[in-house]
C-alpha cells in the first residue's frame, strides 16, 4: 500500500502524463496501482480529482488546485532531504548537459542559470540549442526544454506553462496599413515568416478550429527569432511569434497584437529529464530551478487545464 507522499507523486505524474496507462510506464508500475492512488486520494480528500469518461480523464478543478499545491509540498520536502543528506560542506559540482530551443536559451536560460553557477562554483553547464533534439546529442543531455510534446517515453517530462502565439506589429505599421480583421485580410500586409532550420521550410501561421496560413510572399524570413522580432520592431511586417518573445514589447507598447480573437490553442512548454530514476543532485537542482524559473506567469502562462 503506498504511503500518501507516495501517492501523491503518483498523482502528479498522472497530471502530467497524456494517461494512467502512460503514468503507470513512466513510474513503473502497473496501470492498475496508479488507479488504486487516486481513488485512495479521492476517498481522502471526499472530492474527484478527475472527471472520468470511457474514452479520457479530465483534471477537476479541485484536482488542478491539489496539484498545485501537492508541488509545492513534495519540492519542500525534496529540498528537505536534498540539504540534509549530505555534509554541508559538500559541494554541488559537475556536469549538467541541457537543450533548449534557441530563442529560450537566447533570451532566457543565461539569467536563469546564473544564481546556480555564482552560487556553485563547481557546476558546469553544457548548452546545446536545438529546436529539436537529435540522437547524436541524446547521449550528452540531462535536461531538456521544449514547446509541444516530448514522445520519447524514456523522459520524465512535465509541463510547467503554455505558450499563446500572438500576431504583432509595430504600432507605426498598423497606423500605416490598417490592422487585420480576419486571417484573409492578411493577405494585402508585410508579413514575416521563421524558417525551420531542420528542413530549410517556412512555418506556417496558425489559428483557431485548426486553420493556418502561409504567407506565400513574404516581406521577411529568417531562421532565428531574434532578429525576426528585431524586424518587427522596426516597422517592416507584421509576424506570429510565441507571447515570450512578444509580451515584454507589446506591454512596453512597441508592439502590439492584432488578430487575437483567432488565435489558436496554446501549447504546452515542457521540461524533462532523460534519466527515470534516481538523479544526481547536481542535475535536481538544476531541473527544479529551471522549473521554479519558466513557471513565472509573466512570461509564461501556468496551464489551465489537463487532459491525461
Amino acid at each position: 500500500m503506498l504511503n500518501r507522499m507516495e501517492m501523491l507523486r503518483v498523482f502528479l505524474v498522472a497530471v502530467e502524463a497524456p494517461s494512467f496507462r502512460e503514468a503507470a510506464h513512466r513510474l513503473g508500475i502497473s496501470p492498475q496501482k496508479v488507479t488504486r492512488a487516486i481513488k485512495e486520494l479521492e476517498r481522502t480528500f471526499a472530492e474527484p480529482l478527475f472527471h472520468r469518461s470511457t474514452r479520457q480523464a479530465t483534471l477537476t478543478a479541485f484536482g488542478a488546485e491539489i496539484a498545485q499545491q501537492a508541488r509545492e509540498t513534495l519540492n519542500q520536502f525534496d529540498r528537505l532531504f536534498l540539504a540534509h543528506s549530505k555534509p554541508k560542506n559538500a559541494e554541488i559540482a559537475g556536469r549538467v548537459g541541457i537543450t533548449a530551443p534557441h530563442a529560450i536559451g537566447k533570451l532566457y536560460l543565461a539569467d536563469f542559470l546564473k544564481p546556480l553557477m555564482h552560487q556553485h562554483p563547481g557546476l558546469r553547464i553544457e548548452l546545446n540549442l536545438d529546436d529539436q533534439l537529435t540522437d547524436a546529442v541524446l547521449s550528452r543531455i540531462d535536461i531538456g526544454i521544449r514547446i509541444g510534446a516530448v514522445r520519447d517515453r524514456r523522459f520524465i517530462a512535465r509541463a510547467v506553462a503554455q505558450v499563446p502565439l500572438k500576431v504583432v506589429a509595430a504600432p507605426a505599421l498598423v497606423e500605416a496599413v490598417g490592422a487585420p480583421s480576419s486571417v484573409e485580410a492578411l493577405k494585402s500586409l508585410p508579413l514575416s515568416v521563421l524558417i525551420d532550420r531542420n528542413n530549410g521550410r517556412p512555418w506556417p501561421w496558425f489559428f483557431s478550429d485548426g486553420e493556418s496560413y502561409l504567407p506565400p510572399s513574404p516581406a521577411f524570413s529568417c531562421d532565428d527569432p531574434e532578429t525576426e522580432l528585431e524586424f518587427v520592431l522596426s516597422g517592416l511586417a507584421f509576424a506570429q511569434m510565441p507571447h515570450y518573445l512578444a509580451e515584454p514589447h507589446v506591454s512596453e507598447g512597441s508592439l502590439v497584437e492584432v488578430l487575437a480573437h483567432c488565435a489558436p490553442p496554446t501549447v504546452d512548454l515542457i521540461v524533462y529529464r532523460t534519466q527515470s530514476g534516481p538523479v544526481p543532485p547536481r542535475v535536481r537542482l538544476v531541473y527544479d530551478h529551471l522549473i521554479a524559473c519558466l513557471s513565472d506567469e509573466g512570461l509564461f502562462p501556468r496551464r489551465s487545464g489537463h487532459h491525461p
